[in-house]
């Protein structure tokens, strides 16, 4: 059995024509959570059954804060100053994220950006985070195609 190394799962969102990878990524992760509905009878008191309710997702990301806007930046990439013109958009942010997985290569969604950080050290990289709430499914086919 082969394990996947996090070095392959990339987190691209899209610019209006292609997706951009989230440059310097130093993790990322996707977060699957379901309500869980608890309900008892009187035909069985005392025991619980528990079905699974609404699901929901959240994506977060942390890196390194380079250039990707400004002459001579990495203008194919994503980093906090191109996430920035998302957070302050009205549209939902479309994202891609790479499996790893030979027989399906990207999970795709729509997304809400509701938290982008800025973190500025003095004599350190300065970095970013974000984190991207999901609305709708995680789908395998790319709804931009």
């Amino acid at each position: 059995m082969a394990t996947i190394q996090g070095d392959v799962i990339i987190l691209s969102v899209w610019d209006s024509l292609a997706y951009r990878p989230v440059a310097c990524l130093t993790s990322n992760s996707l977060n699957q959570t379901a309500t869980i509905n608890e309900s008892q009878t009187k035909c069985d008191p005392g025991v619980v059954t528990k079905t699974k309710g609404a699901t929901a997702y959240n994506i977060s990301a942390e890196g390194e804060y380079i250039d990707t806007t400004s002459v001579g930046g990495s203008t194919t990439l994503a980093s906090h100053d191109f996430l920035k013109t998302l957070f302050e958009g009205s549209a939902n942010v479309f994202w891609r994220m790479a499996t790893g997985l030979a027989d399906t290569a990207f999970y795709y969604g729509e997304s809400i950006m509701s938290d982008l950080a800025l973190t500025a050290p003095t004599a350190e990289n300065a970095t970013f985070s974000a984190t991207l709430d999901g609305t709708g499914a995680i789908v395998t086919v790319d709804p931009k195609a």
